[in-house]
């Protein structure tokens, strides 16, 4: 009995010894360890550099949240700084080629180190990615909803009658800077980013909106 009850006491004296010390150390900081992996994970190749590893302030706190809802009063005041970066087109026409908006958004190339730069060589839109866009296409992404008959659901029967403006301005808002509505949005930031120049973005906005495009079919 006395046997049991001495090595009972000296196993509770090394349990509560074990719990002190792991009660003591330090949690590791797993935020620099990540930053640490992906810095020597990478490198500067090609037009891909390593600045592309750093996230601006909306993207930083997205992360954060870990796939969860930002507070109501934070996203909203990131969808409102990022608005702020969104420029209209600066001849103030929104609407370009739907045929040249189609060839963009089947094309997924473009920024890997092997590309050149979109200077010298444009970049896609890559949108059926994630988005189902015309009828015909029998290959496209879930990520994001289904983009077929966009216009035509909104009732925009002319891009340019002043009754859709309020659908127009959102669409190229939405192109040039998703976070503007969105504010964890995981859709590129085409204008914001540099992807695509004001000439593909009208041809996008074209294939969205106009009544002859395949999407409002």
């Amino acid at each position: 009995m006395r046997k049991t009850t001495v090595g009972t006491a000296a196993g509770v004296i090394v349990a509560v010894g074990l719990a002190g010390c792991a009660a003591t150390a330090p949690s590791p900081d797993y935020d620099a360890l990540l930053d640490g992996m992906m810095k020597t994970s990478f490198r500067d190749q090609g037009i891909a550099k390593m600045d592309r590893l750093q996230q601006d302030a909306s993207n930083a706190e997205c992360s954060k949240s870990e796939g969860k809802p930002l507070p109501e009063a934070r996203a909203k005041a990131i969808e409102q700084a990022n608005l702020a970066t969104v420029k209209m087109p600066s001849d103030g026409k929104f609407i370009g080629d739907w045929k040249a908006g189609e060839k963009l958004a089947q094309n997924g190339r473009g920024m890997t180190w092997s590309d050149k730069s979109a200077a010298t060589s444009a970049n896609g839109g890559n949108c059926y990615n994630c988005h189902q866009i015309s009828k015909s296409e029998i290959s496209f992404g879930t990520i994001g909803p289904s983009l077929y008959n966009y216009g035509k659901i909104r009732g925009v029967k002319d891009p340019a009658d002043p009754a859709s403006k309020a659908i127009v301005d959102y669409t190229w808002g939405k192109l040039y800077n998703a976070k503007a509505y969105n504010a964890c949005s995981g859709m590129p930031r085409f204008g914001h980013a540099g992807m695509l120049d004001e000439t593909q973005m009208k041809d996008l906005m074209a294939l969205l909106l106009d009544p002859n495009s395949p999407v409002n079919q």
